[in-house]
């Protein structure tokens, strides 16, 4: 047992050392800041989906020392390709460095979790009618004002609306499949 207690202090002193702080928090990193990183997850993840899908923004929300940014998919993922699109975000992610923290394989409603080095969790869930929702967490980190993304959404804006709509874009790919979505271009 005191082995195995000096072998994780020592883990936890190198983790320290290395990153030069304790938290996020202690690291001068503010709300604003692992706001836009968050941000720049989302876009990478984004740009690593071929064919490209359309997403608008979902709300933000801040707690007490952190922050969550959303976005939402607004082309139709058909129950034939839901598996190709989680397998290419998690192929991307652990590409990126992210542990895989948790999947559920539920054929209706699949999700992935991952974590970053630093503490970011992400995750993939796919909701009603093939819509996929993706989340980034910060994790506590210095109190701040929080701006809107400027990362420009490639699907309409739904301001002022109190619910996204369900997916209405259709992808020759993506969609294949799926019964009555609107044909647009992806």
């Amino acid at each position: 047992m005191k082995l195995y207690l000096r072998m994780l202090m020592a883990v936890f002193v190198a983790g320290v050392v290395s990153t030069g702080c304790v938290n996020q928090r202690g690291c001068g990193v503010d709300m604003q800041a692992a706001a836009v990183r968050s941000d720049a997850m989302l876009d990478a993840v984004f740009q690593a989906i071929q064919p490209e899908v359309r997403w608008t923004h979902g709300f933000t929300s801040t707690g007490m020392c952190e922050v969550t940014r959303r976005r939402v998919v607004m082309t139709d993922i058909s129950a034939e390709r839901r598996g190709n699109f989680l397998g290419v975000v998690e192929r991307f992610w652990r590409k990126s460095g992210y542990r895989m923290t948790a999947v559920n394989n539920n054929a209706e409603f699949p999700a992935i979790y991952a974590r970053t080095s630093d503490g970011f969790r992400v995750s993939l869930r796919i909701g009603g009618k093939g819509q996929a929702f993706f989340q980034v967490d910060t994790p506590c980190v210095q109190e701040s004002e929080v701006a809107d993304s400027t990362s420009r959404a490639t699907a309409p804006l739904y301001d002022g609306v109190e619910f996204i709509p369900r997916p209405n874009i259709h992808s020759d790919f993506w969609s294949a499949g799926a019964p009555g979505v609107a044909a647009s271009r992806s």
